[in-house]
């Protein structure tokens, strides 16, 4: 068959989702596996029915030795039946186990779903409607798993005639969606309570969606499938609305060149049990460069085969989601298996199902964990994906030495159990603060920025430090404050701790030792003399280490030296009131102020003679004193007793009264005639 010029340039789309669908794969695979399994003590094997529409691929089984049957009734013992994938009525089952035959199921697992839908609905008593064709195999056996008591309609001028006030509805996997839904819309206006089960298979969704969309866009559309394959015409009606010239061929001897010698752009679909042989073939025939080849039934079932490929254990794959049950999702993978997601291996926050987070549809991907359940299906786990993921975050975060934020879940002994997302670690109780702790209880619940300190990911162990980051920021903070602070500055600090050496103030981040000579002008013997904790107080700043965190402070700095401000506030023949600090044998040491202190010579205490000082004064004993004499250079500061008494000191320093003074004050006259310094040396 020559082709024109139009035909060799002309370009050929082929739709998505064209060909062999899930469940054929899963037919033919297992129908193959049997033909190769099958030895001398073997009986025969056979169909119940064409395995798939396609008489290309049954014609191929047929010379492997695999024939058609009508019923299990024309078998005998040892034979073998394989279940096609539109399925079997249950009444087929019982007459199989009858007669004794070996019954292998290839059932589509989609069909097989609405058979057990189907089944519980009947047990229930509730009204069973399938929308789909009656005379469909796929149909007849969903109807016989409720002793075929299901009204059936193929659309929704048929449904018309339901007069039941409720029912459950499911539908033929290869129905059009537009069908389904016309028939529901009439119910729903008839006021039926119906209870909606869309059976309509994603693939076969996808597929019909995929060739409708491309029947737009090109000159002309061809569909490839089998004469009986409901699927098939159902395409070619989808495609034909869209795209007037469109052609439904079952092989390359249907297919007419001439009509399509001046199309520019030819699409093409396939049925759900078209062979990719026959596909290629058709496609092959229409491009030159491909005339010539030759794909053989062996071709296809390597395709198959590839396809039909489990995945290994720990492989990370991508599916598509074809049911959402309660407790799992049913992900098709491609594969002669499908994929199982339980609840156990999903994340859920608290009140979210599988419906929440997942629609038919939606494109799935996940980490195998166990290539049979038992049921044959697949274990998939979105969690032990994720936790990969969240590994590789905590790897990156120790090499980056950069912060994650986890979540304290209980105590253990030595420390927590903290986790980060799906990972589990461990943060020792010194690690929870930069400060004792002794009990973790308060740390429960709590969500904790840490560092990662360390991780063994072969051991699932990975050790988390909060005090790494309180550290970081307490030493920003003091890094902050110390730009703040320079020598001689005058800051404001709370006390925090005392020592007999001093105390510390807080300068708000930062500690710095105010000592005790830098208190205040007087000699003390404990700061507590002077300062309460939590007090605060402004200090001046004397000196600074940052390299060694060390800040020295002064108090007393804050105020003038007692001295440098002696003539300002004090005089000769003043009355003052002070504090017996210190007694002596020559005298008593009465302090004005902190850092001031003045001399009372034994002479000085009374209008009497003194033997012991110790009889008149006592240490702490408040009393009022005239100065007799201020020496600056010496600072030193003589006072008189007995010239006070009778006479109060004033509240505020009163004026100089030392003008005509005949004598100088400060020295006395002793009982023979020399003079005694106010200090003790005469």
């Amino acid at each position: 068959m020559g082709l024109s010029p139009y035909v060799a340039n002309m370009k050929i789309i082929r739709a998505k989702h064209s060909g062999f669908c899930f469940g054929v794969k899963k037919a033919i695979q297992i129908t193959l596996e049997n033909v190769e399994n099958k030895d001398n003590n073997t009986g025969r094997i056979f169909t119940c029915g064409q395995l798939i529409h396609n008489t290309s691929v049954t014609d191929e089984l047929s010379r492997k030795g695999v024939n058609i049957i009508n019923s299990p009734s024309d078998a005998t013992e040892k034979d073998t039946i394989i279940v096609r994938s539109h399925g079997e009525p249950k009444e087929f089952y019982k007459l199989a186990e009858n007669v004794g035959v070996k019954v292998i199921d290839a059932t589509c697992p989609f069909v097989s779903k609405i058979h057990e839908l189907v089944s519980d609905a009947y047990l229930h008593g509730k009204n069973i409607i399938i929308v789909g064709d009656r005379e469909h195999p796929e149909v007849i056996g969903i109807n016989g798993w409720c002793e075929n008591s299901a009204y059936i309609f193929s659309s929704a001028k048929e449904a018309e005639s339901f007069s039941e006030t409720c029912a459950f509805l499911v539908s033929q996997t290869t129905l059009k969606e537009e069908t389904l839904q016309e028939v529901i819309t009439l119910l729903t206006k008839k006021g039926v309570d119906l209870e909606v089960q869309n059976t309509i298979c994603n693939a076969t969704y996808q597929r019909q969606k995929a060739a409708s969309n491309l029947a737009e866009k090109v000159d002309a559309m061809i569909v490839i499938g089998g004469r009986n394959s409901s699927n098939s015409q159902k395409l070619y009606e989808i495609c034909k609305k869209k795209q007037n010239n469109c052609l439904f061929i079952e092989d390359i001897n249907d297919l007419p060149l001439k009509e399509f010698e001046k199309c520019n752009t030819i699409g093409i679909a396939a049925g759900a049990s078209t062979p990719e042989r026959v596909i290629k073939e058709v496609i092959s025939t229409m491009s030159e460069n491909i005339t010539n080849e030759n794909i053989s039934m062996a071709d296809i079932m390597d395709e198959i085969d590839a396809s039909l490929a489990l995945p290994r254990t720990g492989a990370i794959i991508t599916g598509k989601v074809d049911q959402v049950n309660e407790n799992d999702v049913i992900i098709n993978m491609g594969c002669k298996k499908d994929g199982i997601l339980t609840t156990n291996e999903v994340s859920l926050e608290e009140g979210q199902t599988l419906s929440d987070l997942f629609k038919v549809g939606d494109e799935v991907t996940a980490k195998v964990i166990k290539t049979d359940d038992n049921d044959g299906g697949i274990l998939l786990s979105k969690k032990r994906l994720e936790v990969n993921e969240h590994w590789n975050e905590i790897n990156e975060a120790l090499e980056n030495k950069t912060t994650i934020d986890v979540k304290v879940v209980r105590p253990v002994k030595g420390g927590v159990i903290a986790a980060y997302k799906e990972v589990s670690g461990f943060i020792p109780l010194s690690q929870l603060s930069n400060k004792f702790v002794e009990n973790a209880d308060e740390f429960i619940g709590q969500v904790l920025s840490v560092k990662v300190t360390r991780v063994d990911q072969r051991r699932n162990r990975a050790v988390f430090s909060h005090k790494a980051i309180l550290t970081e920021e307490r030493q920003k903070q003091i890094d902050e404050i110390w730009e703040t602070l320079n020598i001689n500055d005058i800051v404001e600090g709370t006390v925090m701790r005392f020592t007999d050496y001093g105390a510390f103030i807080d300068l708000g981040g930062i500690d710095g030792l105010l000592h005790i000579s830098e208190i205040s002008w007087g000699k003390l013997k404990h700061p507590g003399e002077v300062l309460e904790i939590g007090q605060t107080v402004n200090v001046r700043i004397l000196s600074m280490n940052k390299e060694k965190g060390k800040i020295s402070l002064g108090l007393k700095q804050t105020t003038p030296e007692p001295w440098s401000v002696i003539e300002d506030n004090y005089h000769v023949g003043q009355i003052v009131s002070g504090k017996v600090v210190q007694l002596k044998e020559y005298g008593a040491f009465i302090e004005l102020e902190p850092g001031l202190d003045g001399l009372v010579h034994i002479s000085e205490v009374a209008n009497k003679r003194v033997a012991n000082i110790g009889e008149e004064l006592t240490i702490g004993q408040e009393v009022n004193a005239k100065i007799l004499d201020i020496d600056t250079e010496r600072k030193r500061i003589s006072l008189s007793i007995k010239d006070a008494v009778g006479e109060e000191a004033p509240e505020t320093p009163a004026e100089d009264t030392t003008e005509g003074l005949e004598e100088p004050v400060g020295v006395l006259e002793d009982e023979d005639g020399g003079f005694c310094d106010v200090f003790g040396g005469c």
